[in-house]
Parts: structure tokens; sequence; C-alpha cells
């Protein structure tokens, strides 16, 4: 019996640690080339795993997905104050893949996977209201949903012209330059973003 509780802790690192590489894997994977074009066998060889892991683990691409984008979403909803989510959001999505927060690659995996599966949809549609609530609470307009609504659009469609399309001069732009003028701008709408 003892050797029996002896081996379990063991066995349970070992998966916490299969279950963090495949996550870790994906998420690489996902913002270079989206929900689609990751294959569950590209996930498995990047984590170093058999690719029957991942099943066993999470039971479906989609389902892995869902934990990527929860995981570091969610991440940076509770760990940063209101008033600094959308500058956090946008320096994060302005800094070259290697600058970026360690596993913080949600919004960039978000953008890459637009419009692919349904329950992956479903799942960046949840996080995104969950951001417009956080953002809304930054006004005391009566269209305060709208308003932050109108800016998380914003900063995803300079993270779609950056990222994704590489559109020149926003592909090139200096994030400090960008997150100046954005963070100006967004002001007008949500009046309670902190001034620089």
């Amino acid at each position: 019996m003892t050797a029996e509780k002896a081996e379990k802790p063991v066995r349970r690192r070992d998966a916490d640690a299969t279950r963090r590489s495949l996550v870790e894997a994906a998420a690489e994977l996902f913002a270079e080339r989206g929900y689609d074009r990751t294959t569950v066998r590209a996930i498995a060889a990047r984590a170093g795993v058999n690719q029957a892991l991942l099943f066993r683990y999470f039971g479906s691409k989609t389902a892995l997905f869902g934990e990527v984008v929860a995981r570091d979403g969610r991440r940076q909803l509770r760990e940063t104050p209101a008033e600094r989510l959308l500058e956090t959001a946008l320096r994060n999505l302005l800094a070259p893949p290697g600058d970026a927060p360690p596993g913080d690659r949600s919004l960039e995996v978000f953008l890459r996977s637009v419009g692919g599966d349904d329950e992956a949809a479903r799942t960046s549609r949840r996080l995104t209201e969950e951001y417009t609530g956080v953002l809304a609470g930054l006004t005391r307009a009566e269209d305060a949903e709208l308003r932050s609504a109108l800016v998380l659009a914003w900063l995803l469609g300079i993270g779609l012209t950056r990222v994704v399309v590489r559109q020149e001069p926003l592909a090139g732009a200096d994030p400090e330059h960008v997150c100046r003028l954005m963070l100006t701008a967004a002001r007008t709408l949500l009046e309670h973003l902190p001034a620089e």
C-alpha cells in the first residue's frame, strides 16, 4: 500500500507536466498557424509526447484550444487591474514574439483562429464578452458596453492588421508610439483609463 501511494504523486506530476507541455505547445502553434492549420500531430510533436495523450487529457483539439484561450485570457483578466487591461493587452499584442510575457499569446491565438470551428468560436466569443464587461467598467456612459466593444474591436483590428496581415505602416510601427496613440484615443470612449 505504501509503495502505491509513493508512485501516485510521480504519475500525477508526469500527467501535470504532460498537460502543461501540450497546452504550451498548442498555444505556440495556434498563435503561429491558427486553429484550423494546427494539427494534433504537430501539437504532440512540439510537446514531445504521443498524440494519444492529447486525446486522453483534453478529448479533442477543440477542447485544447478552449483551454489555451481560457487559460491565457482569463489569467490576464484576473491579474490585470481593469484600468490597465487595455494597455496590457495592447502591449502584449505589439511585443515581438519572444518579448511577450511567457505563455501570453491569447490575443494572437484568438486572432489567428477567428472563424474556425464552432466550439473554438464560442470559446473566443465568451472571452470577448468577459473583456468587454471589464472594459465597460471604465466609463459611466449609458452605452458603456458599446464603448468597450468598440475599443476591443479596435484592439483586435490592430492585432489583425499588424500580426496576421502584417500591413504597413502598422506592422513596422514603434509599439510605444502605437500604444500612446491608441490609449489617447481610447480615453475619449473610456474616460477612466489612466492618463500617461
